[in-house]
């Protein structure tokens, strides 16, 4: 393993990328659904008042970010990144509407990760240095990406994502690890430089 340098970062999200965010809202919406319910999609824009209500009163209740089950897909690139050598840090959406989230999330880090893994909650992604950044949400990818010219952009596979395309943007579907070690071995033996 490569000596890790400060500016050999990697940031890591957590929803969607080291948790099943989607799996388990999905789960905890058809708990609450009545009979005649179709089933709903956090992420679809379509999604009804009520049914995202629903969703907010979830994400509200004691525990549940600190419970959510992992997400294969995101460990599998957090691996990869620890073997290349990258300083892996967690970089996560804090909810506005639900700050309980901020602490669980950062209590399920504690508990679920290395010790020395630093943690961040933010409001906007695109503000952070790293060389990589993990995650499922193309907004978050694209905002970040704009200020990092040389950034690379890893993003684990989703239905919501599946139509994103960005030429620094390598999508892991868990086919594709040899794809995804190559592009962080190369982003993390360029040149130090501008961002």
């Amino acid at each position: 393993m490569s000596d890790r340098r400060p500016e050999k970062v990697a940031l890591v999200d957590m929803d969607n990328t080291l948790v099943d965010y989607a799996g388990q809202m999905r789960a905890d919406l058809a708990a609450l659904a009545a009979p005649s319910e179709d089933a709903w999609d956090d992420f679809d824009p379509a999604t009804p008042g009520y049914v995202r209500r629903r969703s907010d009163a979830i994400k509200s209740r004691p525990g549940w970010w600190l419970n959510l089950p992992n997400f294969q897909l995101g460990h599998d690139v957090l691996a990869m990144l620890q073997d290349v050598g990258f300083d892996t840090h967690v970089l996560t959406k804090g909810p506005h509407r639900t700050t309980s989230a901020w602490s669980e999330k950062v209590e399920w880090c504690r508990n679920n990760l290395p010790a020395d893994t630093k943690v961040t909650v933010t409001e906007d992604k695109g503000l952070f240095y790293g060389r990589v950044l993990v995650d499922d949400y193309p907004e978050y990818l694209e905002r970040w990406l704009e200020w990092r010219p040389r950034g690379l952009g890893i993003m684990p596979a989703h239905p919501y994502n599946a139509d994103f395309r960005h030429e620094r943007v390598v999508r892991y579907d868990g086919t594709n690890m040899g794809e995804v070690v190559a592009a962080l071995q190369a982003a993390f033996d360029r040149e130090s430089g501008p961002v």
